[in-house]
């Protein structure tokens, strides 16, 4: 790889440290203002590499700090400075998001108008997704990070202030978890409605009947529907009858925020009173990756080993972890659908709602990924969303050059717009403005999300796949999109102001983008930060062994111990200390043959190569006495 993710995270720390220490204190807010989402990306930033990296980039153990990541965190002081640092912007990141002892997730400044009127104070209120998501994932980290920093803190005043920090972090992450409970939603339809023939066009890659293609998707999807009968706490609940037509279709998922008619959740955790549900019924891709993504840390080897969560959470994980696996197999089962070319090959991909964009289908890639992980997939079927992958990041101009007024651009500026269906009232509201209504009565439509992550997106799911591949070959492939990927991002920093050597300036990749930037979008730097991780954490694992590669060496591993025990047998005890060596190479390939049988192979190959000069040397001997 060209990619040096170390080198590259700790210059984004560098710049992060210049952008959010000013005049002695933490400066909140980027580009798009401060939101309890926007100074969660912020922090993350920081915390996502020194937490999920290991020592190499860890900032808890103050004495073992080490010293470039001192150099890069200069700006915050010392080695015992920067945790303490870091620590007190946590508080303040907690208490500025809490209201009466409740935690608050609102979109704030990130929401955008669906309508062109303008967003109101309550609507900027609303809580969002992706608010619950960035909290689980900082509170995660607050807490580990607390938890070993406080082991090296000898000052009494400090070590209570780091317990009062642990619980806020604790509380807030019970939160979320309820919030994501009662975001996920089923949407159940008719088969013959617009929604299930959109859905049955997009999976039908095959040219079958309608009938044929809805008993098919049924029966491959019969355990997913009969496992919603576990689905107890929180939304998403279906009625016994509500999937038993053989005419019903369903789609499962998050949708943007509590979905409408989503009850309370009973639990033991002070998390103050939970909102009424507000947000449409219905999934959303981007929403959906975004809370998986987020669950996923809920069982991470990190949260595992410094048990993160108590009792109560722990309950809660499990219905979230029982969501994750049944959207995970839904999203599979229809991305894949069918005997020949999978409808996600069929780019790009359609929403039931009639929606389609190449972002659409990178969206689906991640759910399917995230199906193919549970169900632990063979290599063909990740090596075809690789080369989905490459096929996107081609139409995306993301390795490719972009043309004159390009479509394409508008991936990635001004983004892609997510229109954000609320609940109105059965009388319509007198003040509020409905969209789509012919479509979606009953569904306010003033309100949109714009997301612009594709490229960030495309490296963190290359990066992923790279990592479950065992063929050197495609792995290698992958890795160099990785590159063309990073390229493509570092071509976007910002080069000066405030948020230089952050993101995002995409006028200096699209050249009709008119907007110039000089404030970081958090929210884009910290997606980036998320795809350099991932790529360390790739690179840092043991390579897939190769099947073919691991028979080979076995079978030369015992040809190699053959062979020096004949050696041993043939060779005077005076002359033995000869053979030490090779003794020790074939121990350690024996040892190192699971993991890494082409160094293994390599190993028994020196020793072959030694033996076989030995049994020459002998022949010559003995041909000339």
């Amino acid at each position: 790889m060209r990619m040096e993710p170390r080198q590259q995270l700790l210059g984004i720390w560098k710049a992060t440290a210049l952008a959010t220490w000013r005049g002695r204190k933490w400066a909140w807010g980027g580009r798009d203002g401060a939101n309890s989402i926007s100074d969660a990306e912020q922090l993350l930033c920081l915390l996502m590499p020194a937490t999920q990296l290991g020592d190499r980039f860890g900032l808890d153990r103050p004495e073992q700090t080490n010293e470039d990541v001192l150099t890069a965190l200069k700006p915050y002081g010392n080695h015992l400075d920067i945790p303490r640092r870091v620590a007190d912007a946590l508080r303040e990141y907690f208490d500025r998001y809490s209201e009466d002892g409740r935690p608050v997730f609102a979109g704030g400044s990130y929401f955008r108008s669906g309508n062109g009127a303008p967003v109101t104070d309550e609507q900027r209120r609303f809580d969002i997704v992706d608010s619950y998501a960035m909290s689980v994932t900082l509170s995660l980290a607050t807490i580990g990070f607390v938890r070993v920093f406080r082991t090296s803190v000898r000052t009494e005043t400090l070590r209570d202030r780091l317990r009062e920090l642990e619980v806020a972090a604790s509380v807030r992450l019970s939160a979320a978890m309820v919030g994501l409970l009662r975001s996920f939603t089923i949407n159940v339809f008719d088969a013959e409605g617009r929604e299930g023939r959109t859905l049955v066009d997009t999976v039908n890659q095959g040219g079958l009947s309608r009938r044929i293609v809805v008993e098919r998707l049924r029966t491959e999807l019969r355990d997913t529907m009969a496992s919603f009968r576990e689905v107890l706490i929180g939304s998403g609940q279906v009625s016994d009858d509500g999937l038993e037509g053989p005419d019903q279709l369903f789609e499962c998922g998050w949708t943007w925020g509590i979905a409408v008619g989503a009850p309370p959740i009973e639990t033991t955790e002070k998390i103050g009173d939970q909102r009424e549900g507000f947000a449409e019924d219905k999934p959303y891709l981007y929403f959906t990756v975004t809370a998986l993504d987020a669950i996923e840390d809920l069982w991470s080897e990190r949260t595992r080993i410094l048990g993160l969560l108590n009792e109560e959470q722990q309950r809660l994980a499990r219905a979230l972890q029982l969501r994750y696996d049944l959207t995970g197999q839904y999203w599979a089962t229809v991305a894949t659908f069918g005997d020949g070319k999978w409808p996600i090959e069929d780019i790009p991909w359609r929403t039931t709602d009639g929606e389609q964009s190449d972002y659409f289908t990178l969206l689906v890639t991640s759910l399917a990924v995230k199906g193919f992980v549970k169900e632990r997939s063979s290599d063909a079927g990740l090596t075809r969303v690789g080369r989905i992958l490459r096929e996107l990041a081609s139409r995306a101009k993301v390795s490719r050059r972009p043309v004159d007024n390009d479509p394409a651009v508008t991936l990635h500026a001004p983004g892609v717009r997510l229109l954000l269906g609320t609940s109105v009232p059965p009388d319509g509201g007198s003040d509020a403005e409905i969209g789509s209504s012919d479509d979606e009565p009953g569904m306010d439509l003033s309100l949109s999300w714009v997301v612009s992550e594709f490229a960030p997106l495309l490296l963190q799911r290359t990066a992923t796949i790279a990592g479950l591949l065992t063929s050197a070959e495609e792995r290698g492939e992958l890795l160099e999109l990785a590159d063309e990927v990073w390229d493509h991002l570092e071509n976007r920093t910002i080069k000066d102001g405030p948020g230089r050597d952050l993101w995002d300036q995409p006028r200096n990749v699209f050249n009709e983008v008119e907007a110039v930037f000089d404030d970081p979008s958090w929210y884009f730097t910290q997606r980036v930060v998320q795809g350099l991780v991932l790529v360390g954490q790739t690179v840092d694992r043991p390579p897939q062994p190769s099947r073919q590669i691991a028979d080979l060496a076995r079978y030369r591993l015992l040809e190699a111990e053959h062979l020096f025990d004949q050696q041993l047998l043939n060779t005077p005890s005076t002359s033995r200390n000869r053979l030490s060596a090779l003794r020790t190479k074939l121990a350690r390939a024996r040892e190192i043959m699971a993991a890494t049988p082409a160094t293994a192979e390599t190993l028994v190959s020196e020793v072959l190569a030694k033996l076989d000069e030995l049994t020459a040397a002998a022949q010559d001997v003995s041909k000339g006495s």
